[in-house]
């Protein structure tokens, strides 16, 4: 599948809270679009950006998207890349574009000097888990809590 894939532009936000959503719902996870729009401009295209956002456009539409951030693991005394979200639109899963943003994202990571990249998904989401075994990423179980401030 042909596909372009770069970063986020600012007029692309509501789109890319269109996609947000829809990442929600799939994961079964609580989504409220109040107030994300001013938020996710100050994380993403800030002076000091928090957070990285990519989009993934197919067929003249922006089809998914992925964002990251650079965190710190004590363990390792070093950087690595957190992949916070990776979306794709249903049409156009299982069609190798996910192999052409882990191969970004590792650049990214290397250009970054991180040790690794890090990432999560949930348990029932096995067709994701399935690739994600099949490119060498190793899986270790863990609880993610939340707390509330």
């Amino acid at each position: 599948m042909d596909c372009v894939i770069r970063k986020l532009e600012e007029g692309e936000l509501p789109r890319l809270l269109e996609m947000c959503a829809a990442h929600a719902a799939y994961e079964k996870a609580e989504y409220s679009s109040a107030g994300k729009y001013e938020m996710m401009k100050a994380l993403i295209f800030d002076n000091n950006p928090k957070l990285f956002c990519c989009v993934i456009e197919a067929d003249d539409l922006l089809i998914g998207y992925f964002s990251y951030t650079f965190d710190v693991s004590t363990w390792d005394a070093g950087i690595y890349l957190h992949l916070d979200c990776l979306y794709l639109e249903p049409l156009y899963r299982g069609v190798r574009i996910g192999d052409r943003v882990f191969d970004k994202l590792i650049t990214i990571a290397q250009q970054n000097n991180c040790i690794n990249i890090q990432w999560q998904t949930p348990v029932f989401n096995e067709k994701a888990i399935r690739f994600y075994k099949r490119m060498g990423a190793v899986g270790k179980d863990k609880v993610r809590f939340f707390l509330g401030s």
